[in-house]
């Protein structure tokens, strides 16, 4: 039989946690499995992996095939370089040795993506909020032009006022002088 081993899907809808487990290949991702030999919870930070080492190498010496997935997260943790020192036929302290000196480095490249991953959302968030600034600026330059334009235009209107107040006066100096006899009549 071929086994697989790989992540089944857990918990409520929207949160999940996953198992990693031994099963049939030829079985659907959540089926009925061989042996559950750990899980891995991505909604805690940093995220949450609780594995048993000796099932699992005790699994690879057997012949089950990783996937991808899980292949990552086996990975991370160290259990494939523990498995390939394993097959290398190192005794349990050279393993133990190399696993002490394999762990700094390992934190190490974690913690380096991690920064790498803050400074990118960082960079995201500064963009985006110099974004939300520029559409402010363009928006307030906008009102501000509106509220010059219709400045202008109450000026104008004021003007036109004016100046037909003032011919209504001339116009009315006019007809005065017109309607007054001259002394000489």
């Amino acid at each position: 039989m071929a086994t697989t081993i790989r992540l089944t899907r857990m918990g409520k809808k929207k949160r999940p946690f996953y198992r990693l487990v031994v099963l049939d290949s030829r079985k659907r991702r959540d089926g009925a499995y061989l042996a559950n030999l750990g899980y891995y919870n991505p909604f805690v930070d940093p995220h949450e992996v609780d594995l048993r080492h000796d099932e699992i190498l005790d699994w690879l010496g057997k012949g089950a095939e990783v996937r991808d997935t899980a292949r990552s997260l086996l990975k991370r943790e160290g259990v494939l370089y523990q498995f390939s020192l394993v097959k290398q036929g190192l005794s349990a302290e050279d393993i133990a040795a190399k696993m002490e000196a394999w762990l700094p480095g390992q934190q190490a490249r974690i913690a380096r993506q991690e920064e790498a991953r803050t400074t990118r959302l960082r960079q995201i968030d500064e963009v985006e909020q110099k974004k939300r600034d520029d559409a402010a600026k363009v928006i307030a330059d906008a009102a501000a032009s509106a509220e010059a334009e219709k400045a202008a235009a109450a000026k104008a209107a004021a003007e036109a006022k004016a100046a037909e107040a003032a011919a209504a006066e001339a116009d009315a100096g006019d007809a005065e002088k017109a309607e007054t006899p001259a002394e000489g009549e």
